[in-house]
């Protein structure tokens, strides 16, 4: 079974249609809302959607913003004692294009892949409608998170991905403490440290039409400076190693 998780907050404007968008594909996806108190009313259509989809679409409620780290972790335990095979994590906003799944599955499904990147560098810059200074930005901090990790991806901040349930099943959740951008090259940089086999798959990024953007400068100085912290941590720690067994 193939769950996409996809955490909201103020996505009304979107929720329906990327829900709709997810379903009208020909793998049968399952997808798990998790909004974090979203006081323009997105749970409140995703709940109105679960008449229709009873069997599919799922949410989980929290009280507040408490980051796009703890609300995937709280979405791969969901996924976890729910025993799905292929776990997704994607954006609300359509910058990443529902169509793109298939390929993330088949990377991991068809090719031995366990966790598939929707990358938006592998091959050249594939970002549309983004301010040059943010590309600049994201591009370079890649590899900057690049050099400092030794990690060899070259979107390590993107947000588009699947794993294989053995991965999550051997990251020890309780030691990933990155909760806004960072939490995306923290998972990578364990799934690597790990054993697993990571792949980007490309795609082009399209910046949101509706809503408003949850970036800011915050989060991003969080993920470049935490790097340092995550190479030095990583340095004194033993990381659980892949199962060769449950390929």
């Amino acid at each position: 079974m193939q769950l996409v998780i996809i955490p909201t907050y103020n996505e009304k404007e979107n929720i329906a249609n990327i829900i709709r968008a997810v379903f009208r594909q020909p793998i049968d996806f399952h997808v798990l809302i998790i909004d974090d108190g979203s006081p323009d009313g997105t749970a409140s259509i995703v709940k109105s959607m679960m008449e229709e989809f009873p069997d599919r679409l799922f949410i989980v409620e929290r009280k507040g913003k408490q980051g796009l780290g703890t609300a995937y972790i709280c979405g791969f335990k969901w996924a976890l004692e729910h025993k799905y095979d292929y776990i997704f994590e994607m954006d609300a906003d359509f910058s990443h294009n529902p169509d793109d799944l298939c390929r993330l599955f088949d990377a991991c499904a068809n090719n031995g892949v366990d966790v598939a990147i929707g990358s938006r560098y592998v091959s050249g810059v594939n970002v549309v409608n983004w301010p040059i200074g943010r590309v600049i930005m994201s591009y370079f901090g890649s590899q900057y998170v690049r050099f400092v990790l030794g990690l060899p991806i070259k979107d390590t901040t993107a947000g588009f991905k699947c794993y294989r349930r053995n991965v999550l099943e051997t990251i020890e959740f309780d030691k990933i403490h990155f909760k806004g951008y960072g939490f995306q090259i923290e998972m990578k940089f364990t799934a690597y440290k790990c054993g697993f086999n990571i792949k980007e798959v490309p795609i082009v990024f399209v910046n949101r039409e509706l809503g408003t953007s949850k970036m800011s400068g915050g989060i991003f100085s969080e993920a470049l400076l935490g790097v340092i912290r995550l190479k030095w941590q990583s340095l004194f720690r033993t990381y659980p190693q892949k199962k060769q067994n449950h390929e």
